[in-house]
Parts: structure tokens; C-alpha cells; sequence
């Protein structure tokens, strides 16, 4: 099985770890993710704006290229992105007029009507790949370790378009706990960070932050597991305001260590608070594979 993959800016430029451990993952679930010949940036963020087309003009430009290339879906990890390509979507089957200005104004492209895909990776391995699949292919068990899931806001909302339900989300849970770990839930899960107002608005997000780790840390829970780069910045770097920070991952990351992958292809290393000190005392990694 493959799938064409769109990674996006942000994974090429800041989540390295993320798409290492995706493609580990993968491989061992026999599906091979097929990167995007040609791609450009998504536009990052949804246009509210219902006259503002050249802000559609960036993700619609990615699907044309697919179809030039003959694709049908497309695979998406991060959340930002699967948002915004999602809405386009949208847009382009919804109205006709205005996928007829958009289409005109990237003439250079085929003409595009809104007949690619759009996959979240969450999407592939609940809707398609399945749990009891990806449990056959657990090594290590992660029992003994309590998981906060973190959703944020693009991978759920707007309702109908999300890939879960925006208020009760299981899909992270679910897979959790198809790896052997304990869930702590939460409201705060499905909570805004504070998204890009790190770049000028930190105290924002660091308030934010603060409050949703503080939430994890009265649940109990031991780490915080999450899909969105954006989101694994604000988490990972903004934790000043809790007494015992916890270590953000990515769920392909808790995933690879839980079918017992190497761990220089999961990226634990990557991040600012070290998760390799908690799996090694729990158990999940031993000393020798960290100092790897």
C-alpha cells in the first residue's frame, strides 16, 4: 500500500522527528507514503473571508499538482495543514463560481474541481490500517505509562470537517491505549495553545500552556502526545509556568517505541523537555539504546 504524501513547510523545517518516525512506522505497517513531486506552502491558515480567494489560491495550487501527477489522495500529518487543504476543499466543491476565479487565475495548473482527498495520518491508521492490526505489531507494551492527548483545534474543527468528534475525540485514546497505556482525559484536550501567537503574543501562550500541563499533570498523566508541529513547539518550549514540565510527543514517536524501533529514526532526542529519562525508568527504552 502507498499513498501521496503532501508534507508541508513545517514538517520539512522544525519536525523532522515527526516525519522520521511517521515513515519507521509506516514501513512497518507495510505502507509506504509517496512525497509529493512538486508542492508549495498550503497557506497555513484557513481564510474566514468569503470574498478573499488568493488565499486559496496556495492550497488548490497542491491539489492541481497531484492531479497532474495523477494522484487521487492525499496523505497529510500535520494538523494546520490537513485544516487548511480540507477547507479549500471544500470551498471548490461547494462553489462553482469560485472555483471557476481560482482556476482562472492559476491558469499554468489543470483546472481543478475538488476531486483529491484529503487524509490525516490518524485517519489512515484508524479508518484503514485498524488497531487490532497495529496491536499485532506491538513489541513493548506501554503499560504502567499515562498518556494526556493532546487535540488543539484544527484537527477536530470545524464540525463536519474534522476527522473526529470536536467536542468527545477518541481517536487519540483509542490508539493509546491500543499501545497499552493508560488515557487521562481531559476538556482542555480539544483547548486552544495559543497557535501562532507565539511569534508575537508569548504570554499568551505560555498562560494557555500552562494551564492545559497543569491540567495533564492533576490527571496523572506522565507525558503528553499530540499530531500538530505547531502545537508540539508551544507545549515543548512554553512549560515554565508548571512545577514538573512533561515531555510533548508525537503518537508515531510513542508508536515506534512501543513496535520496539530504533530509536535514532523516532527523534527522541529532538526535544526541549527529554522524554528518555521517564521511558527509561519506566521500562520502554533501556539505557544502552538512548545513549545511541
Amino acid at each position: 500500500m502507498h499513498i501521496d504524501y503532501y508534507p508541508g513547510c513545517t514538517i520539512k523545517a522544525s519536525a523532522g522527528q515527526y516525519e522520521t518516525s511517521v515513515r519507521a512506522v509506516l514501513a512497518t505497517l507495510g505502507i509506504q507514503m509517496k512525497e509529493m513531486e512538486q508542492w508549495n506552502c498550503c497557506g497555513v491558515v484557513h481564510s474566514l473571508a468569503s470574498d478573499n480567494l488568493i488565499r486559496h489560491i496556495a492550497p488548490i495550487r497542491v491539489f492541481a499538482r497531484l492531479q497532474e501527477q495523477g494522484g487521487s489522495e492525499m496523505l497529510t500529518l500535520c494538523d494546520m495543514c490537513y485544516n487548511t487543504l480540507s477547507q479549500a476543499n471544500h470551498l471548490v466543491r461547494q462553489n462553482a463560481r469560485q472555483r471557476e476565479s481560482i482556476n482562472d487565475f492559476i491558469e499554468a495548473e489543470e483546472d481543478y474541481d475538488g476531486e483529491i482527498h484529503v487524509l490525516h495520518l490518524l485517519q489512515i491508521l484508524r479508518d484503514r490500517v485498524g488497531y487490532q492490526t497495529i496491536k499485532k505489531h506491538v513489541r513493548r507494551a506501554l503499560q504502567g505509562l499515562t498518556v494526556f492527548p493532546y487535540y488543539g483545534c484544527k484537527l477536530l474543527r470545524p464540525g463536519g470537517m474534522g476527522i473526529d468528534d470536536p467536542e468527545a475525540p477518541r481517536v487519540l485514546r483509542d490508539l493509546m491505549h491500543t499501545l497499552g497505556a493508560a488515557v487521562a482525559d481531559d476538556p482542555l484536550q480539544t483547548q486552544c495553545c495559543g497557535s501562532y501567537h507565539i511569534v508575537n503574543h508569548d504570554e499568551i501562550v505560555s498562560r494557555r500552556v500552562g494551564k492545559i500541563a497543569a491540567r495533564a499533570l492533576e490527571r496523572g498523566a506522565d507525558v503528553i502526545v499530540l499530531s500538530c508541529p505547531l502545537c508540539h513547539f508551544n507545549l515543548d518550549t512554553r512549560q515554565a509556568l508548571v512545577d514538573s514540565p512533561l515531555p510533548v510527543l508525537y503518537f508515531t514517536q510513542l508508536m515506534g517505541v512501543a513496535f520496539g524501533l530504533d530509536l535514532d529514526v523516532l527523534g527522541l532526542n529532538q526535544h526541549h523537555i527529554d522524554p528518555l529519562m521517564l521511558l527509561q525508568q519506566r521500562g520502554f527504552v533501556q539505557e544502552e539504546e538512548a545513549l545511541v
